[in-house]
């Protein structure tokens, strides 16, 4: 069974869209008290960060002969490859779209 990069990333992934557009200047909400797309995006990257520090610290660990599992090692590095590579392809295809756009002729 392939593995999806989403599924395999985790719940820490699991954004929730607003519904509809802010009226008078109001911020971005949606109906569960979510924030604006900005601070989601945000607080994905601070997870990105967090994810990838943890990686870093359980291999230091690794190379210093503390860590108690190697396995737990292998796959908080490969969660973090995962991550990494999921922000790559959504910031790639926010920056196709958004040229999309300048490309449009009206």
């Amino acid at each position: 069974m392939p593995l999806d990069a989403i599924t395999a990333v985790g719940p820490e992934w699991d954004i929730a869209i607003p519904e509809a557009p802010a009226v008078d200047g109001a911020p971005e909400v949606d109906g569960a008290g979510g924030s604006s797309f900005g601070g989601v995006l945000a607080d994905q990257v601070e997870n990105l960060s967090a994810i990838q520090n943890e990686a870093s610290a359980q291999s230091q660990a690794l190379v210093a002969g503390t860590a108690e599992d190697a396995s737990e090692v292998v796959m908080a590095v490969e969660r973090a490859q995962l991550s990494m590579q999921l922000a790559a392809q959504l910031r790639d295809k926010g920056l196709e779209a958004f040229q999309e756009i300048f490309r449009t002729q009206v």
